[in-house]
């Protein structure tokens, strides 16, 4: 997955799979202590379902290149 789209002030993101599959993420699911994440980023995420029945990216951990 990659990242798709980050807001910083906001602290929300979205994360995108190569066939199309989205989910967003608040700035608290990356995992490293920065809290930002460029976009572009090749990430791996964990997902869970949200109430609304939905899914959302709960861990947005940073690939190494």
């Amino acid at each position: 997955a990659t990242v798709s789209m980050f807001d910083q002030a906001r602290g929300l993101g979205e994360v995108a799979t190569d066939d199309g599959r989205r989910w967003s993420f608040h700035s608290t699911a990356i995992t490293d202590a920065s809290r930002a994440i460029e976009v572009g980023a090749a990430v791996a995420v964990v997902v869970r379902p949200t109430h609304g029945g939905g899914f959302q990216a709960v861990e947005v951990t940073k690939i190494s290149s």
